[in-house]
């Protein structure tokens, strides 16, 4: 499938969302949707989706609508999801467990192969079959599996260091749990998740409506 052009960022990241809702729709025997119903699920534009996938080639037939069960694959084929990603995940603290022991990831293509902490008495337990490595032995760990995906969760005293020890392991793409921005090279991806700030971000027209009433 040959692209007409680099999509944007934000394309890449509504993909995953078209993906899981055409799930959604074969789950509810849903065979063929509309830009039109299936921007209405996830409140994008018909228009938007119809651009979003035109950077990857012709799908759907207009008046027709998209085959959902074609379109998923296609979907799924561009995410790199037609086959399994192992995963590093470094601190094994109460989230870093929490995704440790969630069922969801290998459903999505996604496996959790190493587990790092810096704590002596976690290391050597197991979670899930996995037993917990010092993290000091990250680079060799993940050289040797080959994972070049990694999900960071420790406090953010160590986010930068355990960043630069992925990065000189080969570790391509990092998930930030970590409250702080990590500084990464230019050939590696990062996304940053955090809650405080999401919520702060939504406080603002909160206090903006209590402002309005008072």
């Amino acid at each position: 499938m040959d692209r007409i052009e680099t999509p944007p960022d934000v394309v890449i990241r509504r993909l995953p969302l078209y993906a899981r809702s055409l799930r959604y729709l074969l789950q509810e025997d849903v065979r063929s949707v509309s830009s039109q119903e299936l921007g209405e699920r996830i409140n994008v534009t018909a228009a938007q989706i119809r651009k979003d996938l035109s950077y990857f080639g012709e799908f759907g037939k207009q008046g027709i609508g998209y085959d959902v069960e074609k379109l998923l694959n296609q979907i799924e084929r561009i995410l790199g999801l037609n086959q399994e990603w192992p995963v590093g995940l470094i601190g094994i603290g109460h989230l870093g467990e929490a995704i440790a022991r969630y069922e969801g990831f290998r459903r999505q293509g996604i496996r959790i192969a190493a587990l790092f902490d810096s704590d002596p008495n976690k290391i050597g337990t197991d979670i899930n079959g996995l037993t917990i490595q010092d993290d000091t032995h990250i680079e060799r760990a993940m050289r040797e599996q080959g994972v070049k995906l990694a999900i960071i969760a420790v406090p953010a005293t160590r986010a930068q260091e355990v960043a630069d020890m992925l990065v000189s392991a080969g570790v391509r793409a990092i998930l930030n749990y970590a409250p702080m921005v990590i500084q990464v090279p230019e050939n590696v991806w990062v996304r940053h998740i955090d809650p405080v700030a999401v919520l702060h971000s939504m406080t603002y027209y909160l206090a903006r409506e209590e402002d309005k009433e008072s």
